[in-house]
């Protein structure tokens, strides 16, 4: 009997997240699933607590006949505590890892990030999956987010009977969107600091549920990009919004950063600007050509769905097509 005719059992960790909810509310209508997250709440779907660094986490893939796990759990957003940071996301992934392999898990879904590939000044114009992954070290997320990937990279050498489905999401929007994104947005102004207008993609959230569902249901494997077509520029974001682009000069952002960051008044640091000034613009060709999955919205779609939704703003200019 092949794996695909072999009855799935799906583990999600970060179940209780974003987007773990609702893959695994969806999921769950198809086939059993349970959830894993070190603050549970009540779903649909079985759900236990545990932190994805437990080594009780290969015991439980066991114990409950897992034959695919989906790894969401992420710190979302780089902070004050890089160990910490490092502890969920590097020492995490590689703990679910020797878990699956310990409990003889077939296939693994990783969500990376686009900032695997890191915010460059010489990123290219469009981004593909073979571009190299160059995680800024002074931008923690972006820095684990290339460990993590490096590691994933060596099991696929040395562990090939665990097949690897690992996506690296844009900016993911939808109508409950409340992240470091939407911050970016909720003010009075978008802020572009020194003007370098560096595009933003975006994917509805539903879409990158419908992504990872897709991959559990096909037992599909590889690395893709996951991103709706086009983009869009701070410019053309603040036009759609009604609101004005503001351009200070990157130095008055970074003192102004660096001055907050001491008094305790941010958490972001003033190497981060450079998550605004150069960002990097995914490809999402061999998602649709070769893993053969189309997002529903495109990113000017899911902004408009996020902008009318999440911020209360009707777009300003043409419709961005079907909102459903």
């Amino acid at each position: 009997m092949t794996q695909k005719e072999v009855q799935k059992k799906v583990l999600v960790t970060g179940a209780s997240g974003y987007i773990g909810r609702q893959l695994g509310e969806l999921l769950a209508r198809e086939m059993p699933v349970v959830g894993v997250d070190i603050h549970p709440s009540p779903a649909t779907f079985p759900m236990f607590k545990l932190d994805i660094c437990d080594a009780a986490l290969g015991e439980l893939m066991r114990a409950e006949s897992v034959t695919h796990v989906v790894h969401l759990a992420s710190v979302m957003a780089s902070g004050r505590d890089r160990a910490e940071e490092y502890r969920i996301d590097v020492e995490g992934t590689e703990n679910v890892l020797r878990a699956c392999l310990a409990a003889g898990v077939g296939h693994v879904t990783v969500t990376s990030s686009g900032a695997a590939y890191g915010y460059h000044a010489d990123n290219p114009e469009w981004l593909d999956e073979q571009h190299p992954l160059r995680g800024n070290p002074e931008f923690g997320y972006s820095d684990n987010k290339r460990l993590v990937e490096e590691m994933l990279a060596a099991y696929r050498k040395r562990y090939p009977q665990l097949r690897q489905l690992v996506f690296r999401p844009c900016s993911v929007v939808g109508a409950s969107t409340n992240n470091k994104i939407a911050g970016l947005f909720s003010g009075s102004a978008i802020v572009d600091p020194g003007g370098h207008n560096s595009p933003f993609v975006f994917i509805w959230d539903q879409d990158v549920v419908r992504a990872i569902a897709f991959g559990v249901n096909n037992n599909a494997a590889g690395v893709y990009n996951l991103a709706g077509d086009g983009a869009l520029t701070p410019k053309e974001i603040a036009a759609r919004l009604g609101k004005p682009l503001r351009t200070p000069p990157v130095w008055l952002v970074k003192m102004l950063l660096g001055t907050g960051y001491t008094l305790h008044l941010t958490d972001k640091q003033p190497g981060q600007v450079m998550f605004l000034q150069y960002r990097p613009v995914l490809s999402n060709r061999r998602l649709k050509e070769e893993l053969g999955f189309v997002p529903q919205k495109s990113s000017v779609e899911a902004f408009d769905y996020f902008a009318r939704e999440a911020l209360k703003i009707e777009p300003v200019g043409e419709p961005a097509g079907d909102m459903a």
